[in-house]
């Protein structure tokens, strides 16, 4: 062990001089860095945890008041049908199997049964109020009163000896009612001599009592529990919310069995990354339950501080850079003249130290170490001078070679004698020649844009029509967004080629070459048509598989190696979705089609 750590001291003593006092600088401005992100990140989680606990407290405050109130509209409404002497007498007089007279059941809807309508419509919340009969033995009034047969159809009939609340049920009173969710007060009307005479129905909207239930608030599920234990969700169910609201339902009925008032419980629950908040409502014997996923939120401030930690990383990086050159800085007279010096042993003999103007003992040996270097460098140079003088005789034979400008000098001299001659026929030709030899030779990029591409391509028009004793025209229709676009150099003119070659020469007449551009999309595509033999089905589709790769192309012009060529460079420029494709009919024409994307982008496909 003691042999380890010797040798690791060794190594460390080592290091270079500036690297050990980078590194101490760094260590000192770091380590407080990381110290100080580290806290700011945790109480930034800690403020985004308890923005939402309080959010979620205080919403489930608000829907707490606005339940009350609903559930005082609902006790309100029971009341008041409880306290109808004339509707109770109704009741009553169907129990005892007695009947009233028609102008008696006038008299009955038009007072009693349109004041409590009146009272169900004037109350917004309400979704309605009924009687129910405990025999057929009454005329059914609605929306008020209603007979047994009636009460039958309902689901929440097990509850009428003991009323109470019933959640989360379908209104089967009429057929092919709507399927809206109810929730209801079931109040029996009863009376000491003859037992039961009926039962009150006050129903609500569970959506106008419970909203959170059913309302699509991003990242938040809400549900009740019932005191016996049953989950009610609205829109959205989940299986884990469902085992959170038990689990906290539980707690909260607890509570409650002690006597206690349990007040709204909100927490953030880290393994969920929720916000879990729970009310229980004392007038329902149930508790709601709203889980808010702050994940999104929380991996944000991961996010962020993830990002800190890489933006530091650089910066440390070139924090390390410009550290250790202030240091090399502070150490230069040292480092100079020993890097001079090992230079020199090394037989480089063209170095010099700087800062030759100190007046210190490393000056002069700098000044010293610079003269003799001089010296030598004289000598050499005298061997060097001979040297070239010999070389000259070669660079004025490379001089003298034949380049591509002396090239396109004999062109303009030869324009210019055609010109003399008023052979602009010829003058126009090798212009346009001089034009395609420039466009052939440069390849200082491998793309171009779609003009300068055609461009190239009247002029090869101009060149192929001195060929024939017809006439070749080319029509252009391309839109300016196509003109402005990148294609790969020489992807348009073997298309051209093959054109005249293959369709137009073997008709010998004048004919027309039509190039187009189309924009779908994000896509552009460009056709070459021409009017020439067209191929038939079997031609087509051997040419297509040429071009595929699926049958292998010799060198011949005639076997579809310029499309194949035209095929790959696509492909591998701009992806397997974009490329060329073929149409033709014989004796009428043969269209090529090249898809590219509408954007520009520097296209590296290796050397042509």
């Amino acid at each position: 062990m003691l042999q380890k750590q010797k040798k690791n001291w060794e190594s460390i003593k080592g290091v270079k001089l500036n690297i050990k006092l980078t590194a101490i600088i760094l260590v000192f401005v770091m380590v407080p860095i990381a110290i100080l992100s580290g806290i700011m990140f945790f109480n930034i989680e800690q403020s985004t945890i308890n923005e939402n606990v309080s959010y979620l407290s205080s919403t489930m405050a608000r829907r707490q008041d606005s339940i009350r109130n609903n559930v005082d509209s609902i006790n309100m409404t029971t009341q008041f049908f409880l306290s109808d002497e004339t509707m109770n007498k109704v009741l009553l007089n169907a129990k005892n199997g007695g009947e009233y007279t028609t102008k008696e059941w006038i008299k009955i809807y038009r007072n009693d049964v349109a004041a409590l309508e009146r009272l169900i419509n004037t109350n917004p919340v309400l979704g309605g109020a009924r009687y129910y009969a405990s025999t057929d033995n009454v005329q059914e009034m609605m929306p008020v009163m209603y007979s047994a047969s009636r009460l039958q159809k309902q689901a929440w009939i097990p509850m009428l000896e003991e009323g109470g609340w019933i959640f989360d049920y379908k209104d089967n009173l009429f057929s092919g009612g709507d399927n809206t969710p109810m929730m209801a007060l079931i109040t029996p009307v009863k009376n000491r001599k003859y037992g039961e005479l009926g039962v009150i129905e006050a129903n609500m909207k569970m959506e106008t009592m419970f909203p959170s239930l059913y309302e699509n608030v991003a990242g938040e599920i809400s549900c009740f529990v019932t005191a016996e234990g049953r989950v009610i969700f609205g829109k959205n169910t989940n299986e884990a919310v469902r085992k959170i609201a038990i689990s906290l339902a539980r707690q909260m009925q607890e509570i409650a069995k002690k006597g206690e008032a349990p007040d709204i419980k909100t927490y953030y629950s880290k393994n969920d990354k929720s916000v879990i908040s729970g009310m229980y409502i004392n007038e329902l014997s149930g508790t709601l339950v709203s889980v808010k996923n702050i994940s999104e939120n929380i991996d944000e401030v991961h996010s962020q501080r993830n990002a800190f930690v890489f933006w530091m990383i650089c910066i440390l990086v070139v924090l390390y850079f410009l550290v250790n050159r202030v240091v090399l800085n502070l150490l230069k007279n040292f480092y100079d003249v020993l890097r001079t010096i090992r230079q020199v042993r090394a037989g480089n003999l063209y170095v010099r130290a700087t800062d030759v103007g100190r007046e210190d003992e490393m000056g002069e040996l700098a000044h010293q170490v610079n003269r003799m270097l001089d010296n030598i460098q004289t000598l050499m140079q005298q061997n060097i001078d001979r040297e070239i003088l010999a070389k000259d005789s070669q660079i004025k034979a490379l001089q003298n070679q034949i380049n591509a400008h002396f090239i396109y000098n004999v062109l303009e001299s030869i324009k210019m004698m055609a010109e003399m001659q008023e052979e602009y026929q010829i003058s126009d030709s090798i212009t346009s020649l001089g034009k395609l030899l420039r466009y052939s030779m440069k390849w200082s990029s491998n793309t171009v844009l779609v003009a300068d591409e055609l461009e190239y391509i009247k002029n090869y028009m101009a060149l192929i029509n001195l060929r024939f004793d017809y006439v070749i025209y080319l029509s252009l229709n391309i839109p300016e967004e196509i003109l402005s676009q990148k294609i790969p150099k020489m992807s348009l003119q073997p298309i051209i080629e093959n054109a005249i070659i293959h369709g137009v020469e073997e008709i010998a007449e004048d004919t027309t070459i039509y190039i187009k551009g189309i924009i779908i999309d994000s896509d552009c595509i460009i056709e070459i048509t021409d009017n020439g033999r067209g191929m038939n089905e079997e031609e087509l589709e051997m040419l297509r598989k040429k071009i595929a790769g699926e049958i292998e192309t010799s060198g011949s012009s005639s076997n579809g190696i310029g499309l194949k060529n035209v095929e790959d460079r696509l492909k591998m420029a701009y992806g397997p979705g974009y490329g060329i494709e073929v149409a033709a009919m014989e004796g009428c024409y043969t269209k090529v089609s090249i898809k590219i994307p509408m954007i520009e982008i520097d296209v590296n496909e290796g050397n042509s």
